[in-house]
This record gives C-alpha cells, structure tokens and sequence, in this order.
C-alpha cells in the first residue's frame, strides 16, 4: 500500500504523479474509515503541493478519472432516453441563470439535459438556490423520477446524489479551508469529476473573465478553459468552451426568486435582456452541435431560436418544474415569494455606467441574505437587485441604477450604498466589450 507521506512527497518535489499514487490518494478521500484513509492534513498538504507544483495535463486526467469513479457512474444505456445526453457548465457569474434557459432549450431541441447543478459560491449564485423558490420543486429526486422526468421534460436540473464523486465532495471542503482553491489541476478535477459521472455524451463549458468572475483576467480564463477542454477530452468526454464577459450583471436581475421570474419572462417571450439572449443562444447552438443535432452552431442557434420562439422550450420548463413536485401552472402563476421592502437606488450625478465592480454586487446579494457565506446558512429567496443597468447606460442624478429588494429598510440601506460603490459614472461612454472573447475547442 502506498503510503500518503511518500505520495505527498513526490508532489512537494515537484514531480510527477503516477496513476497508482493518483488512485491512491483518491481512494484515500473516498475512505471514511479503515486501511487506506487521508485523513485531512494529509488531504490538505497534497492539496497545497499540487497549488504549488502544479500537475501535467496526463496527471489531471488521471487524477479527474479516479475521482469520477471514487462512487456511482450514472449509465443511460438502458433508460429508453430518446437524444444525445449533453449539458453545460458555468464557472459562476453574478445574475447567470443561463441553465435555466438553455436546458428547456435544448431539450425541445431533441437533446436530453440531466443538469446536475450546484449552489451558491462565494459572490455567485446557486442555480438550486434559485429553483428552490419555487414551492415544492424537489432538487434529490431518485432515479425512477429522474429517469420520468427526462423522458416526459427532455430535461432536469437537480442536485449531485452524495454517491456522486464522493471523493470531490471531501476535497472541495478541505480545499476551502487551506487556501487552495484556486488551483487549476484541482478545479478542471472537481467540475469534471461529477459531468463524467453524469454519463455525459457532449459538454459546453461557459468559463467567466471579468469583474464578477473567478477568473478576473482573460489569460487566467483561456488557462482553465483549455484545460477544462482538453482534460475532459483526455477522459472521453467531447467538450468545447466558451469564454464569456461578466463586466456586468447577467440579464437584470441577481437573486433567487427574481431571477426564476426573469427565466419564465424570457421563456414565455415577455422579456428578453439582449446579452442574456445572445449568450444562451450561442452556448444553445454548441450544444447543438456538439450533440450532432445541428449541422453547426449557426444552425444550432437558429434551431434554438425556433423552439423560444415557437413556445416549446417553456412548454418543456413547465413539464420539468411540475415532475419535480413545483408549481403546475408556473409560467402563468408561479406563486414566488416576494420581499417586504423594494428600493430604487438612485445614480448619485450625471453619467454613464461604467466599470462595474460586479463581484460587490454579488456580495451584496449575499449581504441581503440571497447567499451563504458559511455552509448550511439559510438562504432568503425574496431578497436580491432587479432592474439593474448595463454598462454604458446613460443615467441622470437621481436615475435608477437598480432595485433593491430587502427583508427589512437596514439591510435595504446597507444594499442601497453598496449599489451605488459598485456602479462607476463616468462622462464618457465606455467601449463595449465582447460578449464572448473565444472559443476553445482541443
């Protein structure tokens, strides 16, 4: 049996790691007890080598395998599913409720989207968090329902089972708590890990630069981007990104409840924010493609116009809510909660909008209590920022930045001011930035 120490140092010494030392250690997460067991600072200190030494792209694939099959392999061979099983993955943005979109999308398309998602992180928000306001939606169905649910919607968007990656769930906390984050090798293994063991036939990864991003600078996303591609194509799974702006919010809206009601607009036709629009087209039109169901992504994104268009995808939104135990009549009356206090937040001087901070918008949601900064804090879906301004937009003294929507005037106070931080006047208006800055394909 290899032992953690002598693993741990190759690592240290900046060596490369065999497949033998990366399944052990994998394996050594995925034990809770008995003969083989990391415990947490042997967990930690190989997290931190592999922050500070890095790992090749045949050690992340390696080490990306191991993990995806430390528990359960989902398999749709046998589950009678009628289209290529596909799905995308965002690196987390502030107002991105583009899965909410693009997975009926897809599936009025002829694909089928078991999305498995996630909560808030950090600044961003949590695309369970958001469908979670809607009453009674159930994000842990079990397979039978599951398997109802994407044979009658073509899609549903649910939470990792525990027997998911097991061995990722115990690293991202160890992770979290030693400072290592951050590192490459380590994130491209954790998202990968869990769409691997979602038994995936396509992938669109849509990987954030900006302000409100993980990744702030264009370099620092063509880094994980192409390792995102180019590890999930070493472990068998087709894959493509794209790197997209988040300078500013996504759509009009950041907070659980507001951004559900700003996906029913957009599904039902009543509302549709331009960059919303473009972005979940395009990564609609890859998906497309990449699952063979479009000649190619320009086609794709015209396939994708017609199911919008035509009323199908929100037909196949409303299907998958009502499966998984939420509102039946949810784009005509969806029931959302809403908040006590609703607050303009007045331009401060003439101007237009433009650097924004949008990682302090998104911290001022958490402030509002639409996120967590502790695992297992409640989550108010009212609370959040609607009617927010895009870059570039002129405003007056005493214009509208955006809405404020509160549980009560302090926090609303609080949420007011930070708005008006994050929003830079300026006297000129500022260049516009590319929607999507590049495509990566391997």
């Amino acid at each position: 049996m290899l032992q953690p120490a002598e693993v741990i140092r190759v690592k240290r010494d900046g060596g490369a790691l065999s497949v033998a030392q990366i399944a052990a250690f994998v394996q050594g997460l995925a034990t809770q007890d008995g003969e083989g067991n990391w415990d947490n600072s042997q967990a930690g200190a190989m997290a931190m080598a592999i922050l500070l030494r890095g790992m090749d792209r045949a050690e992340t694939v390696a080490l990306t395998r191991a993990m995806t099959h430390s528990g359960e392999v989902l398999s749709w061979a046998d589950a009678a599913l009628n289209g290529p099983i596909l799905d995308k993955h965002s690196t987390g943005g502030v107002g991105d409720k583009v899965s909410l979109m693009l997975a009926p999308i897809v599936a009025a398309c002829g694909g089928v989207v078991p999305m498995i998602s996630g909560r808030g992180l950090g600044h961003t928000g949590g695309t369970l968090d958001k469908l979670e306001a809607l009453p009674g939606y159930g994000i842990t169905p079990d397979r039978a329902l599951l398997l109802r649910t994407l044979r009658e919607a073509g899609c549903a968007i649910v939470g990792a089972s525990a027997n998911l990656a097991p061995a990722d769930h115990r690293l991202y906390a160890i992770r979290d708590v030693t400072a290592t984050v951050e590192s490459v090798p380590l994130i491209t293994a954790s998202i990968l890990s869990k769409k691997l063991a979602a038994g995936l036939q396509g992938l669109v990864l849509d990987v954030k630069v900006g302000s409100g991003a993980f990744t702030p600078t264009l370099e620092e996303a063509r880094v994980l981007a192409h390792s995102l591609v180019e590890v999930a194509q070493g472990a068998g799974l087709p894959a493509r990104a794209l790197i997209t702006d988040m300078n500013q919010v996504l759509g009009t809206t950041a907070g659980n409840a507001l951004e559900i009601q700003e996906t029913i607009d957009y599904l039902n036709g009543t509302a549709r924010e331009p960059r919303l629009h473009a972005l979940t087209l395009a990564l609609a039109g890859e998906m497309l493609h990449l699952g063979g169901l479009a000649d190619s992504p320009e086609a794709g994104v015209l396939k994708a116009s017609q199911a919008l268009d035509s009323g199908h995808a929100a037909e196949r939104f409303a299907q998958m809510v009502a499966a998984l135990g939420g509102p039946r009549d949810v784009l005509h009356a969806a029931q959302l909660p809403t908040s006590p206090v609703q607050r303009r937040v007045p331009a401060l001087r003439d101007g237009y909008i433009g650097h924004i901070d949008v990682r302090a918008l998104g911290w001022a949601v958490v402030a509002l209590g639409g996120g967590r900064t502790r695992p297992g804090d409640p989550v108010d879906p009212c609370v959040g920022l609607s009617a927010v301004v895009s870059r570039g937009a002129h405003r007056r003294a005493g214009d509208a930045l955006a809405v404020v929507h509160a549980a009560d005037e302090a926090s609303a106070d609080e949420a007011v001011a930070a708005v008006q931080r994050a929003m830079g006047l300026v006297d000129l208006a500022p260049d516009a930035l590319p929607l999507v800055a590049e495509m990566v394909s391997g």
